[in-house]
């Protein structure tokens, strides 16, 4: 199955633009295009096998990668050319997320070994560079699947029904960047009404950053990276002064609004007179540059970024419920359950444009939220939800669970698979802070690989305390892990739904999950039996379905106090047919101009001090 974007990707176009955009310098080089590939099935012993191509970063499994299978070893490796220039300075190889095990080694030399498969890493590859200007990269990625002890989301290795086909090895763009030997790896940017807060984060040159920071993966354990002492000496000498850092916020495309000096590792202030504020209606975005300065006042390093004004919180409504207020107003989150599957890409979309289109179409359909469904997209995703204005729910992917039997045992999951669960979700956290859309943390979904409920969501809430946390969205699905009353929502799911959560404690109530109202196209049908949660015949009445469903909402909003609801879902997902456009994002199935109407007044109900009373009139 195709996408409108399929016919676009190619060796000389495979997401050739900047891969983080919240962190930009001009000296970068994509390494997407074909690399050499050999892959090792699981049950087969390693040993001689077809050298392949592989179209990076596109997974093996999906039909754009150009192997369409499953591999549980993957050995990828291409060379490439190092500008002269670039040798002076320091130059880092970036992976943006390799599933589920990356051991890297560049002209032999083994440099870095990192676990996880939906978080970035860095690695320094200055030193091994040949005095030629050809480099060989060589990455290794292992892959168990759901049989292992890593997060995987709704991957599966026998996907069906509401779990899908894996992911495997290289599925987000890698590439070179030159950086100075003193420069900046990375931003923290807390926004508020007023301004901004910043903290700049410096790698003091070769051999002093943090292992796990933008600038380096996790420390090597051994040369052939299977486990053993790390033998690297540390620095001699105390680290140095803190460099100088200058922030500068400007009007996008404008001049400067705010700017500031201090040291490097300390926040910083900056006020924003007459700030334009971030939301769904008006994602204004203001530029943030940062300068690193040496002793003497020159810039030795120059990185560009960008911010929304904005907070999220909870305020009583005026009936003693708590809801969800987006800059200080009652907000209601109208969201759409997004998985981020592809047909052609499985996990990564074809294009930049297609990443785009998905969230342009919620957008257009009226939604002001979407959830992003138990995985964590490339940075440009965020990108495209902050300049469109799209509020985002972001889930932590689950760790593999038996759905056989819902809701089943639920066993505490094994102690090697909690490590890994809580460095991820750390990293998630992390990695995704400075994106003004996200507003939400869902930590467990229906009780999927949960254990210590209330202390792993404290960790979340002591990471990042300026957004609200779920801390089991639908927590009713669940009868092995009762509610523990942490977090800042309460999440019920209901299908066909929506719920009805009663208001029970300070928490505001959402309907985390509703809707999964089924269509079948012929020629937009995934292999296999179609599934949803109701079906209709025609988008006629899938349209008049989800208007009499949105009419429920309102009437929650009122009664209840419903705080947010999130519908499932925006696209079909192979045998999932409850989508409001097709898996092939060909047709969108639903009448737009009604859904949107429709929308429109949902948004309406849910915004300010709504009092008890008649649910007005049903648009459209």
């Amino acid at each position: 199955m195709t996408t409108p974007w399929s016919d676009r990707v190619g060796p000389d176009h495979a997401l050739p633009e900047h891969p983080r955009p919240q962190l930009f310098r001009p000296r970068w080089r994509t390494l997407n295009g074909p690399w050499d590939y050999v892959g090792v099935p699981a049950g087969e012993r390693e040993g001689p096998h077809r050298g392949e191509r592989i179209l990076v970063p596109y997974p093996p499994e999906s039909a754009l990668s150009g192997i369409g299978r499953a591999d549980e070893r993957m050995w990828y490796r291409r060379t490439v050319d190092v500008p002269d220039r670039w040798r002076r300075e320091r130059v880092l190889l970036h992976f943006g997320a390799v599933d589920q095990i990356a051991t890297v080694w560049v002209n032999n030399q083994f440099l870095a070994r990192h676990e996880g498969g939906y978080t970035a890493f860095s690695v320094d590859i200055t030193d091994v560079l040949r005095d030629t200007d050809e480099q060989e990269i060589l990455v290794r990625a292992d892959d168990e699947g759901n049989r292992g002890t890593f997060p995987v989301g709704k991957q599966a290795d026998r996907p069906g029904g509401i779990l899908y086909t894996g992911c495997s090895g290289i599925w987000q763009t890698v590439w070179l960047e030159c950086v100075p030997a003193v420069h900046v790896t990375g931003l923290d940017l807390v926004p508020d009404l007023r301004g901004v807060d910043v903290v700049v984060h410096t790698d003091a040159g070769p051999g002093t950053g943090t292992p796990d920071g933008p600038d380096g993966a996790d420390a090597p354990d051994d040369q052939d990276g299977q486990g053993g002492p790390d033998d690297r000496e540390g620095p001699d000498e105390a680290a140095p002064p803190a460099p100088e850092v200058e922030v500068v916020v400007s009007e996008p495309d404008g001049g400067p609004v705010a700017r500031t000096r201090g040291p490097a590792g300390r926040r910083l202030r900056l006020d924003v007179p007459g700030a334009r504020l971030w939301s769904p209606d008006d994602p204004y975005l203001y530029d943030v540059t940062v300068r690193l300065h040496e002793a003497d006042g020159r810039v030795v390093d120059e990185v560009t970024s960008y911010t929304g004004l904005r907070t999220v919180e909870l305020v009583d409504d005026g009936h003693s419920r708590p809801r969800i207020a987006l800059n200080g107003r009652i907000t209601f989150l109208h969201t759409l359950l997004d998985q981020g599957y592809w047909p052609d890409g499985v996990y990564t979309a074809p294009t930049d444009e297609a990443l785009r289109s998905d969230l342009e179409r919620a957008k257009a359909l009226g939604f002001n939220s979407v959830r992003k469904h138990v995985k964590v997209e490339s940075a440009r995703w965020y990108h495209w939800a902050d300049r469109l204005g799209l509020l985002v729910w972001q889930d932590m992917p689950s760790l593999p669970v038996v759905l056989d039997n819902p809701p089943g045992p639920q066993p505490t999951p094994a102690r090697r698979a909690r490590e890994r669960f809580e460095s991820e979700l750390a990293a998630m956290v992390g990695q995704l802070a400075n994106a003004p859309s996200v507003v939400v943390w869902v930590v467990f979904n229906e009780g999927w690989g949960e254990y210590d409920t209330a202390r792993v969501t404290g960790t979340v809430r002591d990471a990042d305390p300026t957004r609200l946390v779920v801390a089991a969205s639908g927590v009713n699905c669940c009868h092995s892990h009762p509610d523990t009353g942490a977090g800042d929502l309460y999440d019920d799911h209901t299908y066909v739904g929506p719920g009805t959560p009663e208001v029970r404690d300070a928490r505001a109530v959402v309907d985390g999950e509703y809707g999964g109202i089924g269509l079948t196209l012929p020629g937009h049908v995934w292999p296999g039996e179609p599934v949803a949660y109701e079906t209709v015949s025609d988008p006629e009445r899938l349209t008049g379905r989800y208007v009499e469903i949105a009419t429920a909402v309102r009437a929650a909003i009122r009664e209840q106090g419903l705080s947010g609801a999130v519908y499932t879902q925006l696209t079909d997902v192979e045998n999932e047919v409850n989508g409001l456009l097709t898996y092939d994002r060909r047709v969108v199935k639903v009448t737009a101009a009604v859904v949107a109407e429709t929308n429109r007044a949902v948004l309406a109900a849910g915004g300010g001090h709504p009092e008890p009373g008649p649910d007005p009139e049903t648009p459209g």
